[in-house]
């Protein structure tokens, strides 16, 4: 093995070109648009040189597949809360059912799309989940001109694939990737959703307007369409410029196991230290951003500021994607440990700083800053630690089970956000999510001082 790296010949079913990548070993491996392997495989390791040029083609496509994608998820998610609101009225517990939707959407798919990228790459997962979120925007379009839940729902479960593949696009950047360029690579991606994600809230109102005077429909309407735009562009992007598929070069998709269970990979995950806290460090980080932030738009609302949210959101997803570069430089600089530490960190001051904002909102500006940046921390860091805690031959399986269980997580937090709040208002809400990013914290404390055994030694034990 020499990192899993091949020299490939990629033959488009499109336009039957041929794209072979220069070495002087001659043998090759035949792969077809589709990303079955149609020859016999035999492997050849690329050039530090040639890889370095590949790697470089597939962040380019996966950075534009982000910026389009994250805009529509933060242009329609922003108003998801609303819309439910509109339809059960102002003071419902169930306004974060839009949120926890679209997560739990998002959990489920994930794991579907990982099994689609098994059998047909990178490519085919990433291009069927935008276009599932296009159909699931549309579907919800219906939805909020009927003022209909039971097609509300089900378009925003759909809708969730958008950010199942954006999600699983920072995987996608690692296949190629040298060992100590992983969180780097990765966060490149995450951070081109900044561009999408920041300014996609701000296109909510021109959407609605547009979606009113062009098309005469609900207010809350627009925003979904123009996302479902949005995504169509996202799909044929991938589908055009992933060439040729960074999973299938890699040559890891050969080797999967396709039958291996969530079970099987969630026991492979939590086998290790290492493993045990990846996972921790993506759901914990996941449960406590959702939480407070589906929350804090009907918190302003109820407090006489509306107005203000798409500001506080934005600021919000800047936090979770500006930083990402650097973010991923101190994590392989400074090791994925630290860097899970350090977001735990910030996510226990920015859930203290919302649990003592008050009625006001000046304080919730800092707050949800630091809410998205301790997210990305956990993020970056937890990925980048699963990804160098797994072998080869389980990896794209086990991605797509962790990304399971932390959207499954972040859905339940949206979900009872809108509950707990009611109940006991928003700023306990926050000093819960406060208590479970403190548990985080101490936990990475505590198995930091822990010697951890190798996933491949357990390998070898089966």
């Amino acid at each position: 093995m020499h990192d899993g790296y091949y020299k490939c010949v990629v033959a488009t079913d499109a336009a039957h070109d041929v794209i072979t990548w220069r070495h002087h070993v001659a043998s090759a491996c035949v792969v077809s648009d589709h990303g079955a392997v149609d020859a016999q495989v035999t492997p050849t390791v690329l050039s530090a040189q040639d890889r370095a040029v590949l790697q470089r083609r597939v962040l380019r496509v996966l950075i534009g597949g982000q910026i389009v994608g994250a805009a529509a998820l933060g242009s329609a998610v922003t108003i998801g809360a609303f819309v439910i609101q509109d339809i059960l009225g102002d003071d419902t517990p169930f306004a974060g059912l839009a949120t926890a939707t679209v997560t739990m959407g998002t959990a489920f798919m994930s794991q579907m799309l990982a099994r689609v990228m098994i059998r047909h790459g990178r490519r085919g997962g990433l291009q069927l989940g935008y276009l599932l979120a296009a159909i699931g925007g549309v579907i919800a379009v219906v939805g909020v001109e009927l003022q209909s839940l039971p097609w509300f729902l089900p378009g925003l479960f759909l809708f969730g694939n958008g950010q199942a593949a954006n999600l699983l696009a920072r995987y996608a950047a690692t296949d190629l990737a040298l060992p100590e360029q992983r969180s780097s690579a990765m966060s490149y991606v995450v951070f081109a959703s900044t561009f999408g994600a920041v300014f996609g809230p701000l296109l909510v109102t021109p959407a609605q307007w547009a979606g009113r005077t062009w098309f005469g429909l609900a207010t809350y309407s627009g925003p979904w369409l123009v996302s479902s735009v949005f995504l169509v562009l996202a799909a044929i992007n991938t589908a055009v410029r992933l060439r040729p598929d960074p999973l299938v070069v890699s040559g890891s998709q050969a080797k999967v196991p396709t039958r291996m269970g969530v079970v099987a990979a969630f026991r492979l995950i939590t086998s290790t230290g290492n493993g045990r806290l990846a996972l921790a460090a993506m759901v914990v980080s996941q449960a406590t951003m959702v939480a407070v932030m589906t929350m804090t738009p009907v918190h302003l609302k109820l407090h006489g500021y509306e107005n203000v949210s798409p500001y506080v959101i934005s600021l919000h997803i800047a936090g979770m994607f500006a930083f990402s570069p650097l973010v991923g430089k101190y994590a392989d600089h400074y090791g994925r440990v630290n860097a899970i530490f350090l977001g735990a960190v910030l996510l226990v001051v920015a859930t203290a700083l919302s649990a003592v904002s008050g009625e006001g909102n000046p304080m919730l500006f800092p707050s949800l800053w630091l809410l998205g940046i301790g997210w990305n921390f956990g993020l970056i860091g937890g990925s980048s630690l699963l990804v160098e805690s797994i072998d080869d031959s389980v990896r794209v399986r086990v991605q797509g089970t962790a990304d399971l269980l932390m959207s499954f997580c972040g859905g339940l937090a949206g979900f009872s956000s809108g509950f707990v709040r009611r109940a006991i208002g928003f700023h306990l809400l926050s000093t819960a999510s406060l208590v479970l990013a403190g548990v985080l914290l101490v936990y990475v404390i505590a198995g930091s001082a822990h010697t951890r055994p190798t996933v491949e030694s357990l390998l070898r034990r089966r």
